[in-house]
């Protein structure tokens, strides 16, 4: 059995209204709202509205919420409130001592994570990773000391893991948070341009027993209250998404899963309360009990591969 996780930042199960979500200006796989309706999902695709708040006061934020996906506990509650951006010390201690991926590496299981980063980022975080044709570079100081790494990043990239670079990008062994290539590609004019279902056709390609991506613009059009970046992002991920589970084999099953809510809701830059869609295929997922909470993501991958 495979499990695929795929992650996009920032999606929450808002009002079918276009002029406030661009969820509702498309037949997109999370075009699901908060009145129970949405569109058509595939056969064999089942929705869970979970709950993003843990009972904590306050906007669910990126990392913790993450934390929670990625190890399969309450973080927020956890550590007593939601954290912005990066993992704190707290969160670190979280990801690095009880994420899904070291647990199910210390079974034998192969855990893998799909992005690739610029080599020089990854250097700058301290993060481990694969070797690189990359030109050398070296971030200036003034940034170097701002830059942290993600949850995704720490979770996966745990006991010195090495995380796939813009080099294995070009090689067709990882994919850009972008999907397409087109953003890096601005930054890094060297940087293989695809489609998202050749996308999807690299990630089962680079699969193991769990593979993760992460795709992040659809939280950042949210902040930036931006409806054409907000549709782009949905789009590439969407089209990406839909293949991924076309081209899934037998016994794959499927996840797809945001943190918190905020593109569904463009009237305002801030994260929402909303509940999130998480989605899943594959009948030995949808045979479990219904999803309720968003760290029961990360419970389901172990429950699956322990059922194996």
């Amino acid at each position: 059995m495979r499990v695929a996780v795929l992650f996009i930042d920032g999606v929450g199960v808002g009002l079918n209204d276009p002029s406030l979500n661009p969820l509702a200006r498309g037949e997109f796989l999370l075009s699901q709202f908060s009145t129970g309706e949405g569109s058509a999902l595939p056969t064999g695709v089942r929705r869970h509205d979970v709950d993003t708040t843990f009972g904590v006061t306050g906007r669910p934020q990126s990392a913790s919420n993450q934390t929670a996906i990625l190890t399969g506990t309450p973080a927020p509650s956890r550590i007593g409130g939601h954290v912005i951006g990066y993992p704190t010390a707290a969160l670190r201690t979280i990801l690095l001592a009880e994420s899904v991926a070291r647990k199910l590496r210390l079974q034998g299981k192969g855990v893998t994570f799909a992005n690739g980063f610029p080599s020089v980022f990854l250097d700058a975080v301290k993060m481990a990773r694969r070797p690189s044709r990359e030109p050398a570079m070296q971030f200036p100081e003034k940034w170097a000391r701002r830059v942290k790494p993600s949850a995704f990043m720490l979770a996966l990239g745990s006991d010195s893991t090495p995380l796939r670079t813009f080099t294995d990008v070009n090689d067709g062994h990882a994919i850009t948070n972008d999907i397409t290539g087109h953003l890096a590609a601005r930054r890094f004019s060297d940087i293989e341009q695809r489609t998202p279902a050749q996308a999807a056709q690299i990630f089962w390609n680079l699969a193991e027993d769990v593979t993760f991506f992460e795709h992040s613009q659809a939280d950042e059009a949210g902040h930036a209250q931006d409806f054409e970046a907000a549709l782009t992002s949905l789009t590439n991920f969407d089209e990406f998404a839909r293949e991924v589970i076309r081209l899934a084999p037998e016994d794959a099953q499927v996840i797809i899963c945001s943190d918190h809510g905020n593109v569904e809701d463009l009237s305002t830059r801030n994260h929402t309360r909303n509940a999130v869609s998480v989605l899943t295929a594959g009948s030995a997922l949808n045979a479990l009990s219904p999803l309720l909470r968003l760290d029961d993501v990360g419970t389901r991958v172990t429950q699956l591969l322990e059922l194996e």
